[in-house]
This record gives structure tokens, C-alpha cells and sequence, in this order.
């Protein structure tokens, strides 16, 4: 059973090469030559939680851009369904297609959701 364990402030993030909604081919490496990394990873594209988070993102863009700061999301969705996601939010950033999660894995943010049952107090 895989555990989450993400990197942790200082860590190197760990080197990758994902396909875009567009069919490219994003480097990692190539994109920290110009300018900081903002990657984010979310489950699934176009669920309530994913669209917020990308829509705040999308909207931050000028801050960011100021900061120096270019954001790329990674999730398991097939590259069809990301360029959907894209084209509907009117998405400004790159979504990049870890169908397999092996990028996720890598960054320790891939594993089984727990769930807690708190007690009334």
C-alpha cells in the first residue's frame, strides 16, 4: 500500500517529461532554466474540488507571473480529457498527463486516501 510522503521544503523535485493537453512535451528541467516551478497535482480534472483550485490558479497568474513563477498541474487524466479541462475553465497554464502516476509517485503525493472518523465531543 503506497503512503503519502511529499518532498518537503529544500527537496530537489524529482526530474520529469509529461505530455501537455496538447500533445507537448514539458520538461521539468527545461522549464526551471527560465524561471521557478509552481507544480501542483490534483485527482481528477473537472471535479468540484480540481476546477476551484485551477480556476484560482488561473486567476493568480499575473501575481505569479510577477513572482517569476510559471504553474503546471499534474494529474492521472488521459491528455484528451486535460485539454477538455482546459478549453471549459479557460485555463492559462499547462496540464500535464502522469497517467500512470509515476510523477506523482515520484514527488510522494500519490497514495491511498485515508478516511477518520472523529468522535462528538
Amino acid at each position: 500500500m503506497n503512503t503519502i510522503n511529499p518532498l518537503q521544503a529544500g527537496d530537489k523535485a524529482p526530474a520529469f517529461s509529461l505530455q501537455n493537453q496538447d500533445g507537448e512535451t514539458i520538461v521539468l528541467a527545461d522549464l526551471l532554466k527560465q524561471q521557478q516551478v509552481l507544480v501542483y497535482f490534483y485527482p481528477k480534472a473537472s471535479t468540484p474540488g480540481c476546477t476551484v483550485q485551477a480556476e484560482n490558479l488561473r486567476d493568480e497568474k499575473y501575481v505569479l507571473a510577477q513572482l517569476n513563477t510559471r504553474v503546471v498541474g499534474i494529474s492521472p487524466d488521459p491528455v484528451k480529457k486535460l485539454k477538455n479541462f482546459e478549453t471549459k475553465k479557460e485555463l492559462n497554464f499547462d496540464l500535464l498527463s502522469d497517467e500512470d502516476h509515476a510523477i506523482a509517485e515520484a514527488f510522494g503525493v500519490w497514495g491511498y486516501k485515508k478516511f477518520t472518523l472523529g468522535k462528538n465531543l
